[in-house]
């Protein structure tokens, strides 16, 4: 038994003099809410990009935009989608405006794709906020791996 004894200190923690130590702990209980909290970032456009043996599929959320906005650029094996961005959100409190959130600006997305891709057909298609590619691939321009000698 007097083998499992050790020394007590009582002032063992004041002594290692650690101000810092609970500063976590202490911003964790205590929350206060941030003005920039309740802002939303500037959307940016988000894709999805499948590939089938003869073309590219491409989802790109544009939710809000109407279609006459959206503009596609394909040159070569590389595609930029494009559209202006209107959003106003505002809250009124009796009359009295409490807050308001707007941004106006055009989203861009640039991609490249492995293979070119043929513009005279591809298609384009705009449903409840999802613009849809289909680029068919260029024929004669399938890649090529490189023997090295």
């Amino acid at each position: 038994m007097a083998n499992n004894l050790s020394n007590f200190n009582p002032f063992n923690e004041i002594s290692r003099f650690e101000p810092l130590r609970n500063l976590d702990e202490f911003f964790n209980n205590y929350r206060l809410s941030s003005p920039w909290s309740s802002w939303e970032p500037e959307p940016r456009i988000k894709i999805d990009v499948s590939e089938t043996e003869d073309a590219y599929l491409v989802k790109a959320d544009a939710p809000g935009v109407p279609k006459e906005d959206i503009k596609v650029t394909v040159e070569g094996n590389f595609v930029t989608i494009e559209f202006e961005v209107k959003k106003e959100n505002e809250q009124q409190d009796e009359g009295k405006t409490v807050r308001s959130e707007r941004y106006y600006g055009v989203q861009s997305r640039s991609f490249a794709l492995a293979q070119d891709v043929d513009e005279t057909k591809a298609e384009a298609t705009y449903k409840d906020g999802v613009l849809e590619l289909k680029l068919p691939k260029k024929p004669g321009s399938a890649r090529t791996q490189l023997t090295i000698s």
